[in-house]
């Protein structure tokens, strides 16, 4: 069965993957078929570079992706690409809906990332705060146990 996965490459603490088509009997950084693409997660936003034809063949031939490479090759329009000429969509209709997801895909990216940071503002506040807050000591308990119960008769 042929693979569509990630390849590692580059540094210690500094990932560079090849997006390629192997034999899933294969080692992950072992031999490959063919070299479709790159993917480099160290940048912000990733930077994602895949052969849309060789990719569309290869799907074409029965290769399945990999989870992660699944979301990449969503993220880039590629199997959005393969149902709408599934579908028999002209090339033109099928370039000007991967333009739409494209951008779809930029500003919802954009509106998470800007969530998170206001989300992590917040958090740096609230602990500013709670480690500002006096700290309210508890009432001493020893002099309540020391005295004797009276009892009634």
């Amino acid at each position: 069965m042929v693979k569509i996965r990630l390849r590692r490459k580059g540094r210690i603490h500094n990932p560079v993957y090849d997006i390629v088509a192997m034999d899933a009997r294969s080692r992950r950084d072992g031999a490959y078929l063919e070299r479709l693409g790159y993917y480099d997660p160290n940048t912000s936003p990733s930077t994602i570079s895949i052969d849309p034809k060789s990719a569309l063949y290869w799907l074409g031939v029965g290769a399945q992706p990999t989870e992660i490479v699944r979301q990449l090759l969503s993220y880039e329009g590629i199997l959005l690409r393969k149902a709408m000429a599934h579908k028999g969509k002209t090339e033109t209709e099928i370039e000007d809906m991967v333009k739409k997801h494209k951008e779809v895909a930029t500003a919802r990216h954009g509106r998470l990332k800007a969530a998170r940071k206001k989300r992590d503002a917040d958090r740096a506040k609230a602990a500013a705060k709670a480690a500002e807050a006096p700290v309210v000591e508890a009432a001493p308990v020893a002099a309540a146990e020391e005295a004797p119960a009276e009892t009634a008769e």
